[in-house]
């Protein structure tokens, strides 16, 4: 007796077109599912937040090998190729989905902890904005965003308040 359960692959899209690809497996009869996360993103001095996919380029797809022509997701709009090991798509364990999906929030985003953790006088490294490339040393978190650090400037030190995601360590 064979097993028909579908199990899920992963389809490697054209840039930014995971949506247009998951959009038209469904509509040929294959779930799918796109871990999504929401990003901060700047852009002509304004901060907005945007759903972003954890895997750029990349679609989870479930497909039954035994009943469905899985050969057609290969041509599907959006679809580069699926991922394979070999001649044959590489199988990924539905374990992996169902941790991503119990990452997600309320609202269907994973939840991330992308700040950093630092500790008092850790050396930091600016990486943008007017002091970029200034080497300073951790202070203290002023806000849940913005972190407070020590740089030497003109022979001084100053206390600067920066975004928590212009600074890694140094």
């Amino acid at each position: 007796m064979q097993d028909c359960t579908p199990r899920w692959y992963v389809a490697q899209t054209h840039p930014r077109a995971e949506a247009k690809a998951a959009a038209h497996l469904d509509r040929q009869g294959f779930p799918t599912y796109i871990p999504r996360y929401l990003k901060r993103r700047r852009h002509a001095r304004r901060v907005e937040t945007i759903a972003a996919s954890l895997f750029p380029s990349y679609v989870f797809v479930a497909v039954d090998m035994e009943t469905q022509r899985w050969r057609s997701i290969q041509s599907t709009v959006g679809v580069m190729q699926l991922v394979r090991n070999g001649e044959k798509p590489a199988a990924i364990s539905s374990r992996i989905i169902e941790d991503l999906k119990n990452q997600e929030g309320e609202l269907g985003f994973i939840q991330l902890d992308q700040r950093q953790k630092f500790r008092l006088g850790d050396k930091l490294r600016v990486i943008d904005g007017v002091f970029c490339d200034s080497l300073g040393l951790f202070d203290g978190m002023s806000d849940s965003e913005r972190i407070t650090i020590l740089l030497d400037f003109l022979g001084r030190k100053i206390r600067v308040k920066l975004d928590a995601e212009f600074v890694t360590a140094a």
